[in-house]
């Protein structure tokens, strides 16, 4: 007899209990508005952060073999020479998404008998990675520096620090610099994730690394191709002894159907595009926005295009989100197993497509929940 999973309907009701019950929705994103349900509303929720225009896609024959196969088409190794030198590094490999591209690279380059060390608050995918890879994950505390020193000392065969560049629900930037020199110390494998900083900080948009001055201190990037740059995808650059080991160990790599090729040559094109343009136009956002929510009373800890609101309990933050929607502004509530428990909060991402005006009538709105739910 078939069974009935009446299992999941139980399990279902928990996380509706606890208010952290989650269901798709239908919408259509254009530019700083989404639609959903015919409702029109200001997006605070893209990670499109640069806002570059679309540009029409030329759709090609999808390759549909893996890339070690017959996949691999010619656009790959342009876009891949481009990624390289824009981390300044030798070589790069692109992924079908970002979360594919950490679970890759770091289950291949770590194993059993290393030690991982690992911020509190990096990525769940970064997370899964590190599970993958056998090695021993000691988790030091958020951004602390004299935990992460202590716990280099640890042994381990070979020894990584990975860490976020920016921290996708916090906002706030990891102090790369101490890092660096930390597991310089410790002789340890520096990884950073920069999906969050990549193509918005420091010079030229090459990342939060750059914005430090420490491009060329960093063994390992991870990123994506799907935020600041708009289009769709992940990647790694590094050494190319690494890269090629990614190639031949990383089975989110292998394993799987290569990106379409019109979606690397289109990530290509917006590369090249005017991005120094848009990153004054969402610099000025940043300002206008945080200065915004700081006058309403919010309290802000952010300093990037990524701006929490915390709320605290898991009910006011669903109510506060519908409040923002029944009034025009689309800020998702973002919960546990996302952000700790009790730590809810709205995420507001600022882009490039907000208008002044725009950002005005956000804040408005913001100002009214603010003297509702605060």
């Amino acid at each position: 007899m078939k069974h009935n999973l009446h299992f999941v309907d139980a399990e279902l009701e928990k996380i509706k209990q606890d208010n952290l019950y989650r269901k798709l929705r239908y919408g259509h994103a254009d530019g700083a508005h989404i639609t959903i349900n015919r409702k029109r509303l200001l997006n605070l929720c893209s990670n499109d952060y640069l806002g570059m225009p679309t540009t029409r896609m030329q759709v090609s024959q999808l390759q549909s073999s893996s890339r070690l196969v017959s996949g691999n088409d010619e656009s790959y190794k342009k876009l891949e020479d481009v990624l390289a030198r824009h981390k300044s590094q030798k070589s790069s490999l692109v992924y079908p998404t970002g979360y594919m591209a950490n679970l890759g690279a770091i289950s291949a380059i770590a194993k059993k008998g290393d030690l991982i060390l690992s911020d509190e608050l990096n990525h769940a995918s970064i997370i899964e990675a590190c599970r993958l890879s056998d090695a021993r994950i000691m988790i030091y505390k958020h951004n602390d520096m004299d935990d992460l020193r202590n716990k280099a000392k640890q042994s381990g065969k070979n020894k990584f620090v990975i860490t976020e560049g920016v921290f996708s629900m916090d906002g706030d930037l990891a102090p790369l610099k101490q890092i660096a020199e930390i597991s310089e110390k410790a002789n340890a494998v520096t990884v950073v994730d920069d999906a969050h900083g990549d193509f918005v900080l420091g010079k030229d948009g090459s990342g939060t690394t750059s914005h430090f001055g420490i491009a060329r201190k960093i063994d390992l990037y991870i990123s994506s191709l799907s935020k600041g740059l708009g289009s769709f995808g992940g990647y790694v650059a590094s050494q190319s002894n690494v890269v090629d080991l990614c190639i031949n160990k990383s089975r989110s790599f292998i394993y799987t159907s290569a990106l379409p090729s019109f979606l690397v040559e289109y990530s290509l094109k917006r590369f090249e595009s005017n991005r120094e343009r848009q990153r004054k136009i969402l610099e000025e956002n940043v300002r206008h926005v945080s200065k915004g929510l700081e006058q309403i009373g919010y309290e802000i800890h952010s300093n990037t295009h990524i701006i929490p609101i915390i709320i605290g309990g898991e009910k006011l933050a669903v109510e506060f989100g519908k409040f923002l929607f029944d009034n025009g502004v689309f800020a998702q509530p973002i919960r546990y197993p996302t952000v700790p428990k009790n730590q809810a909060r709205l995420r507001i991402s600022v882009t490039a497509w907000l208008s002044r005006s725009d950002v005005e009538t956000a804040l408005e709105t913001l100002d009214k929940a603010h003297k509702k739910f605060m």
